[in-house]
């Protein structure tokens, strides 16, 4: 079949890739020349593991192109997919401006009936002001289906190609139809294709994003009792996890969720209950959790040194999860900006990351190209990604390098007991019962 997805960034352009390593025709298409300039030479302007394996073999078999003009790759094929951005808006809301003006492009643009994808996530409700676009802008048979993602970052090759289950919310047999075909190679798996309204599918991404969010907000702020009365979190989380009806992925403790979706997707899902009357209270409790949890690092730091003037901390991790070069939201952020405000002079080291966080810190901090290198003349380490480099660094040369051996572990990588044998003093999350 020949595809064309407009928008290159982590959702479109592994979508295009996958959709083309299954042998659809496939035409990437984005307004940004640099990019499309970039992924015509076989570079990958963002970092996502395994995509560059896939995308050559498809460049080379020419079963996928890039190009800046929109008109062609609408004009040349039959499924349209829109994966722009929805950024988060200062209200709450999501921004749908470039959502609403690709779609205004493909309709004055068409030749044809056309069926035009939904790909980004978009508020409920959003497939009605799309198809309003295409019904009174085209003279063609334009149908609107959201198939909304369900990827992560740093895993988003093997989630597109082995995918727990496809959404889908189509109005048409022709559109149920194209959308099957599309997708038979990804459910080889035997993992279910859910047809539905397209209502129903834009909800659905939401209130997945949201019920995990939730989960992190819960187990997080259950951490902070924990250390409070003594308990071991990892303890009580295998226990009421043990529970059949609880399943225990994302009851991790640490400093909090960010990205480019969980933030996002719950502030606007809080918008959207509010706009129509339907407070999401429980979703509401966790995006303030998640707000004060990013700063908790911060707080432990603060707290052991009293007066963080002159104090020199390095910050092992700045991407707001490994496997990806993703900063948005990333807690490194907040707990750069509260350290560099406090006093503390800041330097960090991320595998892949640096230079979208430069980018993004509206502090200066230093930067460093190892663990250890950053560590030298430091008065503490804050691990905040775990990154795997960072599960076995080489801990005597790190404490050799440090003013004194103090490790703050946002993640809760470590051992405790490990971690006094080798001389540190250890901070971490809802563990502080084990220290004593």
């Amino acid at each position: 079949m020949k595809i064309s997805v407009v928008g290159t960034g982590y959702v479109g352009l592994v979508a295009g890739v996958c959709f083309a390593d299954t042998g659809h025709r496939v035409i990437c298409v984005d307004r940004d020349s640099s990019k499309i300039d970039l992924l015509k030479e076989g570079k990958i302007p963002i970092y996502e593991p395994g995509l560059e394996d896939i995308l050559e073999p498809a460049r080379r078999s020419e079963r996928i192109s890039f190009t800046t003009e929109l008109k062609s790759a609408v004009e040349e094929t039959d499924v349209v997919f829109i994966a722009v951005g929805t950024p988060e808006k200062e209200d709450g809301q999501a921004d749908l401006g470039p959502t609403f003006t690709v779609a205004t492009q493909i309709a004055e643009c068409a030749n044809a009936d056309k069926i035009v994808v939904l790909k980004s996530t978009v508020p409920v409700g959003t497939w009605r002001e799309v198809q309003k676009i295409f019904d009174e802008k085209s003279k063609y048979n334009i149908e609107v289906v959201n198939n909304p993602e369900f990827l992560k970052e740093g895993a988003a090759i093997d989630d597109f190609l082995r995918p727990d289950r496809v959404v889908i919310g189509c109005r048409s047999e022709r559109a149920e139809k194209l959308m099957r075909e599309i997708y038979s190679p990804f459910v080889k798996n035997g993992h279910p294709i859910y047809f539905m309204d397209n209502t129903s599918a834009e909800l659905c991404k939401y209130a997945a994003n949201a019920f995990l969010s939730v989960k992190i907000s819960f187990v997080n702020e259950l951490a902070r009792l924990a250390d409070k009365v003594g308990a071991d979190i990892n303890n009580v989380r295998k226990g009421f996890t043990s529970d059949s009806r609880i399943n225990p992925a994302f009851f991790y403790p640490g400093v909090g969720y960010g990205g480019s979706c969980f933030p996002k997707d719950v502030v606007a899902l809080i918008h959207t209950g509010n706009k129509h009357g339907i407070p999401m209270n429980i979703v509401k409790a966790a995006d303030e959790v998640n707000d004060k949890q990013k700063l908790l690092l911060f707080e432990m730091i603060q707290n052991h040194f009293g007066d963080l003037n002159g104090k020199r901390i390095a910050l092992w991790g700045l991407s707001f999860k490994p496997r990806t070069d993703d900063i948005r939201e990333a807690p490194a952020l907040y707990i750069a900006r509260e350290l560099k405000k406090a006093g503390a002079s800041v330097i960090g080291y991320d595998p892949v990351a640096t230079e979208n966080f430069k980018q993004a810190c509206d502090v200066e901090i230093e930067y460093g190209n190892n663990p250890v290198a950053i560590s030298k003349d430091a008065d503490a380490v804050a691990l905040v990604t775990e990154w795997n480099e960072f599960r076995n660094p080489d801990f005597p040369s790190v404490k050799e390098a440090l003013k004194t051996p103090i490790l703050f572990d946002g993640r809760n990588i470590y051992d405790p007991q490990k971690m006094k044998s080798l001389g540190f003093t250890y901070y971490c999350i809802g563990r502080q019962g084990v220290l004593t």
